[in-house]
């Protein structure tokens, strides 16, 4: 199997053009002509990453965010990130991410969001045909802030939750975004949100109106089911090749909570 093959699988379900202006989606590091035997898929593609990528014999790696972000002036072994790419490069793996692409489609991260939580008529919140940041969607029952809390940190594995004031009617209208999603807090109020969702809100959004509350879901919680996109779509594109979700998954959080 060529690398072109599972690009051309993966942006079938995220088209590459859909991403950002800003963004650095796509093959980062190889050639869509290499032969690709394996590969493996996480969310971040740290230096750990890689050396699993050698040892399992991987010879492509996947992740959500991109591994070469912005400009780099120069590669080091001493910066975790020149560490990764020296790595990947001396190994020969080739490294993809599908980062705003995927962020983009109902089916990706904030879609998985919503349907975590169970909302229906969800659609997207900051675009049009389908395709946009964001998701909003209903709870099919009214739920009262502090027992929406209560599902929010159980179906996102939080250990502690950030959030503003209880709001003191039940909430009918949920809005998310994965990631750090604050630049849309503002649409989510004027499309009726009661509650929105997304990661690494800072102090002063939190000082909301009256009837509208936010909560920090985390980056990392609220974008891993990707992983579990990618992989799927891939094994049900080409059932026998071998592509697998990394080990350490569930601790590759650069966050720790205390």
């Amino acid at each position: 199997m060529k690398v072109r093959d599972l690009i051309s699988a993966i942006e079938e379900f995220a088209p590459l053009e859909n991403q950002e202006s800003w963004d650095n989606s796509g093959l980062c590091i190889g050639s869509e002509d290499n032969e690709v035997t394996s590969a493996i898929i996480s969310l971040d593609c740290s230096e750990a990453l890689v050396d699993e990528a050698v040892s399992s014999g991987a010879d492509m790696i996947i992740t959500h965010h991109p591994l070469i972000f912005s400009g780099i002036r120069k590669i080091s072994c001493d910066d975790p990130v020149g560490a990764a790419i020296v790595k990947a490069v001396r190994a020969g793996i080739n490294v993809y991410a599908a980062h705003t692409s995927a962020d983009k489609v109902i089916g990706g991260v904030s879609g998985a969001m919503a349907l975590k939580l169970g909302l229906s008529d969800v659609e997207v919140l900051d675009g049009h045909d389908g395709t946009g940041l964001g998701a909003i969607g209903n709870f099919p029952v009214p739920m009262e802030a502090m027992a929406a809390a209560e599902l929010v940190k159980k179906k996102f594995g939080l250990p502690c939750l950030r959030m503003s004031a209880p709001i003191q009617k039940p909430i009918s209208r949920v809005a998310m975004c994965g990631g750090a999603g604050s630049s849309l807090i503002g649409l989510a109020m004027e499309k009726g949100a009661q509650l929105y969702l997304c990661g690494d809100i800072s102090y002063h959004h939190f000082f909301t109106g009256k009837d509208f509350m936010l909560m920090d879901v985390g980056h990392f919680e609220s974008e891993i089911d990707i992983v579990d996109i990618l992989f799927s779509l891939i094994k049900k594109k080409f059932p026998t090749f071998a592509v697998r979700i990394a080990d350490n998954i569930n601790n590759s959080n650069p966050i720790y909570y205390f």
